[in-house]
């Protein structure tokens, strides 16, 4: 089994690309990775970042689907930095038929509101259309959906409105623990709507750093080991906690039975 993981580099570890390749580690599954961006940062700051050149990322891309493209049908996306780079990004999936998740880091080198306006706003027309779920927590899931998540009701509303463009589970951790989820292949009915939610326990620690990370690659993990949408939520989230609870994302305390 084999997945690819776009997304940038964090030197100290805890997320991007090393904590993708942790993760997918865990669950059995080889993993390939292309980088989009170097990051000077720890687990409490961000110093500096820098982008690699597109022509480059593409052919990172092409080099892995060369020699293992029958192998890779899923993947997932972290840190793409510029419009430029989803641009690319966005033509390889459609190019080699790539089922994504994708984690909306909303990272730019300008900074600010409107850096980020601009990725989320490029997300949205070239690379979420395209994916099989996006993953953002309160605040990116606030600039895809143009709206304030002040709560759960909020966080349906906006579920509902990325939705219209792509399959969105707005991850739990700055709402108590609600993970809101709109999945188009669940029926509209009063017992199976599209709008769900799965409550998860918060834990009082510091160790949270490339958590989202970790269940973007663990949700792109699962469906590699074919399950569904549904049961990879589910297990994408039971494996997040284990790695909060145990402290160390992907290198998880044994045992534990991933299948």
């Amino acid at each position: 089994m084999m997945g690819i993981s776009i997304a940038g580099f964090d030197p100290s570890g805890g997320a991007g690309i090393i904590a993708d390749m942790k993760t997918f580690t865990a669950l059995g599954i080889h993993g390939t990775s292309v980088i989009t961006a170097l990051t000077a940062q720890n687990p409490k700051k961000v110093f500096s970042s820098l982008a690699i050149d597109t022509e480059y990322i593409e052919e990172q891309i092409d080099s892995i689907f060369d020699e293992y493209g029958e192998y890779i049908n899923y993947g997932k996306t972290g840190m793409l930095y510029s419009t430029e780079i989803i641009k690319i990004v966005a033509k390889k999936i459609k190019e080699y038929n790539i089922n994504l998740v994708v984690d909306p880091v909303m990272v730019a080198s300008a900074g600010g509101n409107l850096a980020k306006e601009e990725i989320a706003n490029s997300l949205k027309k070239y690379l979420l259309p395209h994916c099989l779920i996006t993953t953002p927590n309160v605040y990116e899931a606030e600039l895809l959906s143009g709206m304030k998540i002040n709560n759960p009701d909020d966080a349906s509303r906006a579920a509902s409105k990325i939705g219209k463009i792509s399959n969105v589970i707005i991850t739990g951790g700055h709402l108590d623990g609600i993970n809101t989820i709109y999945n188009k292949s669940n029926n509209e009915t009063r017992d199976n709507s599209k709008i769900t939610s799965i409550k998860k326990p918060l834990f009082k620690t510091d160790n949270v750093h490339g958590s989202g990370c970790s269940f973007s690659a663990a949700l792109a993990g699962f469906m590699i080991k074919k399950n569904d949408l549904n049961i990879s939520i589910k297990k994408s989230l039971d494996f997040t906690e284990i790695a909060i609870k145990d402290g160390n994302y992907g290198t998880l305390k044994q045992p534990h039975n991933f299948d």
